[in-house]
């Protein structure tokens, strides 16, 4: 199939404005998306796409994600081995946890194999946040417990966290790409205990965790930080990224104002990662 090619260069780039903008291109019909030095890369078939989609009043353009954009047609051609010649390579964190997509045939051998699909490329595990997150996972006794993962992605937190003996998941993202994705992935590595939901914090009524992880934007962790405390067990343990490392201190403020004690911080290339404890 012919795919069209909208590289998207970011005049202000940072980790919301990626969001906002892939969030807006998806619901306009763009299939997948790839993260580049300077903005977001995004598909569509040739033949859903018009000039016009990128009008402004089809894409609500706005101060947080104001963008340039060039376009391409790409021929049709096996696309898995686009994918892997040039988007995604077999991923090895802290030589423990693999991720891969289902046609990679060489790869190491890792204690936890995740596999992802990756025509839903956001979210492959590539990115600092994902990386951090995992690294502090992996250091986690998670057997038996309940866990919520908040801006699920792809589901990689949450899939690993099944992979490592956890009872029980419940995985949340607003965004329905999101939330397919992750049931998808879920289907893929055989997971059967992940409970998927569309939604945001409003969701967190009266169940109880044991862990909460979340890997989302500064602003939206600091709001929704009491939110988690509510159904974070006494000695349960939240873990979160998705800021920069110079926003640590305004992260672990609010968290001490809800009584969570910090009791390890993470960083890698600029972006930070918490992990407290009720």
């Amino acid at each position: 199939m012919e795919y069209t090619k909208i590289s998207c260069i970011l005049s202000s780039d940072n980790e919301l404005a990626r969001e906002m903008l892939i969030a807006e291109l998806g619901n306009l019909g763009f299939e997948s998306f790839v993260e580049t030095d300077e903005g977001i890369d995004a598909f569509i078939p040739s033949r859903d796409f018009s000039p016009s989609l990128m009008d402004s009043e089809n894409l609500q353009e706005n101060d947080f994600f104001a963008f340039g954009f060039t376009k391409e047609v790409i021929a049709d051609q096996n696309w898995n081995e686009v994918w892997e010649q040039n988007y995604f390579e077999p991923l090895l964190i802290e030589e423990q946890c693999l991720v891969r997509a289902p046609f990679h045939e060489n790869y190491p051998d890792a204690r936890y194999e995740i596999i992802i699909n990756p025509r839903m490329a956001f979210g492959t595990g590539n990115h600092e946040t994902t990386h951090l997150m995992v690294k502090a996972m992996l250091e986690m006794e998670l057997t038996g417990l309940e866990i919520l993962d908040m801006g699920c992605g792809s589901g990689i937190l949450s899939i690993l966290a099944s992979m490592k003996g956890a009872k029980a998941i419940t995985a949340i993202d607003i965004d329905e790409w999101s939330t397919n994705n992750t049931t998808e992935n879920a289907g893929l590595n055989n997971i059967l205990n992940i409970m998927v939901q569309l939604g945001d914090a409003s969701l967190l009524t009266d169940q109880k965790f044991e862990v909460i992880l979340a890997n989302i934007q500064r602003n939206i962790i600091v709001e929704d930080m009491p939110a988690y405390c509510s159904v974070l067990r006494p000695g349960g343990k939240l873990l979160m990224s998705g800021f920069y490392t110079k926003d640590l201190e305004m992260v672990a403020e609010k968290a001490e104002s809800l009584e969570l004690k910090l009791i390890e911080s993470f960083d890698r290339s600029d972006w930070g990662a918490a992990l407290f404890i009720r």
